[in-house]
């Protein structure tokens, strides 16, 4: 009987970070059926329909178990979304540190792999005699960032936004410094001690499994693979997305808006979405909406109520939305051929795959990112909070498939501007570079690189070789 080598996996508490982590375990035992998989799971109160649906898709060869679920009233109120995610893993250590000492009474573990969030549980994987691993769901390139801010934060006074020039991190597209993650925005602020205490950590684990792939990022990815560089080995893993779940396509009127889009022309209509929790305030509502009008394009919308925060819905999910209330009057009715308007959430795999949808306006989350470009859609690059505003940097100067709308001092992007946007990505002839050259040529290595002798299939292998062997 063949040997089987036991991997216990910590995601984050966070809907787009355990289905990360879980589609990669997914792909792991495809390629390597004889590893199993014990997901053991914190969160902030409890579960999300979406992830118990999720959870519903897993392979016999991964199972999972709930951790007591941490209060919302236990954290301090005030606390931005990251310290509020950091704070539920601290919380959960005990709970984490009861669950492996229960798998490994019963079966030895070769590994424990844990999210970028959850560093704090890595500590149990010497005491339980396993390798520890970081999986990354970002980019190569905010993985060199987080590690350069390490340098950065030593030999600079001022906050980062404040510096004249962009920072030169090796390998990647220069970036300044307003634009670096939200937590480095305010060096004062403990959500930045956070951030560079979890990448201190990623300094000494045995790997780090990243969500892209060689021909995507190559810059950021030799530089983090060089000689010396850091202590832990990379591994480009990705692009590891969702695929789609059948019983989504019905959710919340989805065969109404599928309908919709049968209708339209091929590359016709653009999908816009803030990801799995991304708010909008009301003036910028008002005038994306007036934007969208005045392009005369079609567009998909979904939508949530204005917040104050940018990350306002990834805790609490409003599903009965009535949107007129928070729309320019008579904007539903004016645009009643020209689009929809969807509360809450779509199937957004299914839409980004279909023939229809020829542009994306996206919060630049790296899951949407990752699934736009393998499914060939060009982007407006749309950064809320997090290392969004990383990610618009790569896709607009860096790999040039994204375009980014200029913004108001006060953070507000204008009716005109959206529609000029809109028209340029859409129907303009920098669309036709965006669409026809580079989108395509990176849709077709995204694809290439999980095939069976594709560069992501490839670096998986040889981590399930070094696992087997240390074993």
């Amino acid at each position: 009987m063949e040997k089987t080598f036991h991997i216990a996996i910590v995601p984050g508490p966070w809907y787009s970070h355990l289905v990360s982590i879980l589609q990669f375990s997914k792909l792991l035992v495809q390629l390597h059926p004889d590893f199993h998989v014990t997901c053991i799971i914190p969160t902030l109160g409890s579960p999300s329909t979406a992830s118990n649906s999720f959870l519903q898709t897993l392979p016999s060869n991964i199972n999972y178990t709930f951790l007591p679920p941490v209060n919302p009233n236990d954290l301090p109120q005030e606390s931005t979304l990251e310290s509020k995610l950091y704070l539920t893993v601290k919380l959960s250590l005990p709970s984490i540190h009861q669950a492996l000492n229960s798998l490994t009474l019963r079966t030895p573990h070769v590994a424990l792999v844990v999210d970028s969030i959850c560093t704090q549980a890595l500590d149990f994987a010497k005491e339980f005699n396993m390798l520890s691993y970081v999986y990354f769901p970002p980019s190569a390139t905010a993985l060199a960032t987080y590690f350069h801010l390490l340098k950065l934060d030593e030999e600079t006074s001022c906050e980062y936004r404040d510096l004249h020039e962009p920072i030169q991190v090796p390998g990647c597209v220069p970036i300044h410094g307003r634009d670096l993650v939200s937590q480095a925005q305010d060096r004062s602020n403990q959500s930045y001690r956070f951030l560079l205490q979890r990448v201190e950590k990623f300094c000494s684990v045995d790997g780090i499994l990243i969500n892209t792939f060689l021909e995507f990022e190559k810059g950021p990815i030799e530089a983090l693979t060089e000689e010396g560089t850091w202590n832990s080995k990379v591994y480009p893993v990705g692009p590891i997305i969702q695929t789609r779940i059948e019983s989504d396509d019905n959710r919340h009127g989805g065969i109404e808006y599928l309908t919709w889009l049968d209708k339209q022309e091929p590359c016709s209509v653009l999908y816009i979405s803030f990801g799995s929790g991304g708010t909008l305030s009301q003036e910028q509502i008002v005038e994306l909406s007036l934007g969208l009008e005045l392009s005369d394009h079609k567009f998909l919308w979904v939508f949530r109520p204005p917040s104050s925060s940018a990350s306002d819905a990834y805790l609490s999910v409003e599903d009965d939305i009535d949107t007129s209330r928070f729309l320019p009057s008579g904007f539903l009715e004016r645009t009643k051929e020209q689009g929809m308007v969807i509360p809450s959430w779509a199937p957004q795999v299914r839409i980004l795959s279909h023939g229809s949808v020829g542009g994306f306006l996206s919060h630049c989350g790296w899951n949407s990112i990752l699934e736009s470009v393998v499914h060939g859609v060009p982007l407006i690059a749309w950064p809320l909070f997090a290392e969004q505003r990383m990610n618009a940097v790569l896709l607009s100067e860096g790999l040039k498939v994204g375009l980014r709308p200029k913004v108001r001092e006060d953070g507000i992007v204008e009716k005109v501007e959206i529609s000029e946007l809109i028209k340029c990505l859409m129907e303009g002839e920098e669309c036709e570079k965006l669409r026809r050259l580079r989108i395509n040529e990176l849709k077709e290595a995204a694809n290439s690189a999980l095939k069976e002798d594709g560069s992501s299939t490839k670096t998986i292998s040889q981590l399930a070789h070094k696992l087997r062997n240390l074993a």
